[in-house]
């Protein structure tokens, strides 16, 4: 079998292997692929390995001998699979390889927020501290968690975990779910979103994109929530209307935002959120220590190998 991976570079930029799928077949892997280069390099590939370079249906056209789609992240959105599976090609992604570190790293930037390590540490660094009068200093409130609410909407495996983070720091925690479970009842009081809004002292996004979610914090959302909120988001940007955050923002209406995803990445340089007050932005990095990358790389050539099988898994175009 013919294998090309068209944007290896961010799954591995160097720390991991591609033997996994050297095993299964003749491997090429490309760091990156711009549009104008995809139909050419996919040649006669029989199965095309993809992150975010799209597969339109104009490109399975041309390229007749693609049997298997494999998709190195849990959105698919990237693959035209309504095309796909019209040509019997699978169309598999990877599910649940990043709920630690997602789950990890959304309490990174919480924390972030409560403390201002960054700030601080540039601050000692810079010798502040060492021609300070004083034994110690702030130049930001602190804020402890231990008895503030947090609502998480969008309640599964990564909420839960975050749920989880947040209970050992002596949270309440209230969630917002279409699908309310057993395990998530342990842990959270499920309640609709209007309440979750005006109760909660930190909101954290961990929902799908799908047409009933896009733009759901907005103007008419915030004005529900706390004078003072945080805000999360580690799930997907366009969750999120950007000018109405930055306006809250910079009103003080939401005290503070932390954000690893944002409408169109990378971030454009005059995106309203670069220049809005105390709106903490990372690169989209909540899935990627190496350990979870690992575990992609692991369920990314398994289900390859399981195609191979004649018995596909994690397809998302059955």
């Amino acid at each position: 079998m013919k294998i090309v991976i068209l944007d290896g570079h961010t799954e591995n930029p160097g720390d991991l292997s591609w033997e996994g799928f050297e095993r299964l077949g003749r491997v090429t892997v490309y760091d990156r692929t711009q549009e104008n280069q995809i139909v050419e390099r996919i040649g006669d590939a029989q199965a095309v390995i993809v992150n975010k370079t799209p597969l339109s249906r104009e490109t399975l056209s041309a390229c007749p001998s693609i049997k298997y789609i494999g998709v190195l992240a849990t959105g698919y959105n990237v693959v035209d699979v309504a095309a796909a599976k019209e040509k019997n090609i699978p169309v598999c992604n990877i599910p649940t390889y990043g709920t630690t570190a997602v789950a990890q790293f959304t309490f990174a930037l919480l924390l972030e927020i409560c403390h201002h390590v960054g700030a601080h540490d540039l601050s000692v660094h810079e010798g502040d501290w060492a021609s300070g009068e004083d034994w110690c200093y702030w130049n930001y409130p602190l804020m402890e968690l231990a008895g503030k609410t947090m609502g998480i909407i969008g309640f599964g495996r990564i909420g839960q975990n975050v749920a989880r983070i947040a209970k050992a720091f002596g949270m309440r925690i209230l969630a917002v779910d279409d699908h309310p479970c057993a395990a998530g009842t342990e842990l959270a009081e499920y309640v609709g979103l209007d309440e979750l809004l005006s109760e909660s002292d930190v909101i954290s996004l961990h929902c799908p994109l799908f047409s009933t979610t896009e733009g759901m914090i907005n103007k008419n959302t915030v004005a529900k929530m706390k004078n003072g909120v945080i805000l999360l988001n580690t799930s997907r940007g366009p969750l999120v209307v950007e000018q109405d955050l930055a306006d809250a923002l910079n009103s003080g209406k939401i005290y503070a935002a932390g954000l690893d995803v944002v409408s169109t990445e990378p971030i454009k340089a005059d995106n309203v959120l670069l220049s809005a007050k105390n709106c903490f932005l990372t690169p989209h990095i909540a899935w990627a220590p190496k350990e979870s990358r690992q575990r992609l790389m692991d369920i990314a050539v398994a289900n390859l190998q399981a195609f191979i099988d004649q018995n596909p898994i994690n397809v998302v175009n059955p």
